[in-house]
């Protein structure tokens, strides 16, 4: 018979010596991988193909516009800076739609976020990272194609503090957007952990309302109800960013006979818009309160 030799290792542990980073580095991660995780990037081939399709649909217009512009050497881009996300809302919606869900559903459908509350990381600080991210891919989206316009209408050699003042308002606009539409996306996708039921609630939301308040501003307008179309723009989302930009960007209202909100008017929707925003931030603050617990 063979005696086999038994040893004992001593591998020790010591004490980790290095920096601790804390919450705020936790946080950063968590919003540049949830950011990246928006557009596919650090996620298999598949997972880029929508949000990637998403953001050239939303410059070809752009650049396809500012081309005719260089090309007829026209006197002004086709499209205004503040109206071109208003046209492409479709677009937008099918991104909040594909990605919202993906940004937070899948961390409660597999259970992880209790582990990200195990770290130095509070529910706060997962809040703040998984809504500026939501908001920040979106800025990306509708910003992009109004740089391409603002880079072509400078080629076409057309007036430098137009441009820049129509580049600056439509940046402003799209960023009131941003916050507004990735806070809905994302309350609506934190109610449940199916991502199919997000997307279907997220494109309802969008759709349903615009639709809606369309259809009765243009029943208003045919029965000479003019002042009443300002007032229900207060209830969609796109049409409260339209009347925002039009009381205060120097916008052309989309509403039926272009019959936007006044500036006294305009006030009321710029609250409507804030509270919005925070009371998604807060619902939000709301779901992750005990998750997990």
């Amino acid at each position: 018979m063979s005696t086999e030799s038994t040893q004992i290792h001593n591998i020790g542990y010591r004490n980790y010596e290095g920096p601790r980073l804390g919450r705020a580095y936790a946080r950063r991660s968590l919003f540049s991988q949830s950011l990246r995780g928006a557009y596919g990037l650090g996620r298999s081939a598949k997972s880029k193909v929508l949000p990637m399709v998403l953001f050239a649909v939303m410059c070809v217009p752009a650049a396809i516009m500012v081309a005719v512009a260089v090309a007829t050497k026209a006197n002004s881009l086709p499209v205004d800076y503040t109206r071109y996300a208003i046209v492409m809302q479709a677009v937008i919606g099918l991104f909040l739609a594909a990605q919202a869900p993906q940004t937070v559903s899948r961390d409660l459908r597999f259970k992880t976020v209790p582990l990200y509350f195990s770290r130095p990381i509070e529910r706060g600080d997962y809040v703040q990272a998984k809504f500026a991210a939501m908001s920040s891919a979106l800025f990306i989206l509708t910003a992009a194609p109004l740089l391409v316009l603002y880079v072509g209408a400078l080629l076409a050699k057309l007036d430098f503090a137009d441009q820049t003042k129509g580049f600056a308002q439509g940046l402003v606009s799209v960023a009131l957007l941003s916050l507004l539409f990735g806070g809905i996306a994302l309350v609506i996708s934190a109610i449940t952990p199916r991502r199919g039921f997000g997307i279907a609630a997220v494109i309802a939301v969008l759709t349903i309302t615009y639709g809606a308040v369309s259809t009765v501003q243009a029943i208003a307008f045919d029965q000479g109800s003019t002042g009443a179309i300002a007032w229900l723009g207060l209830f969609s989302p796109i049409t409260l960013i339209d009347g925002v930009q039009t009381a205060f960007l120097g916008a052309t209202s989309a509403f039926p006979g272009g019959e936007g909100p006044s500036t006294g008017v305009g006030v009321i929707y710029a609250l409507v818009v804030l509270g919005l925003i925070a009371g998604c931030y807060g619902a939000m603050m709301r779901r992750y309160r005990k998750v997990g617990l």
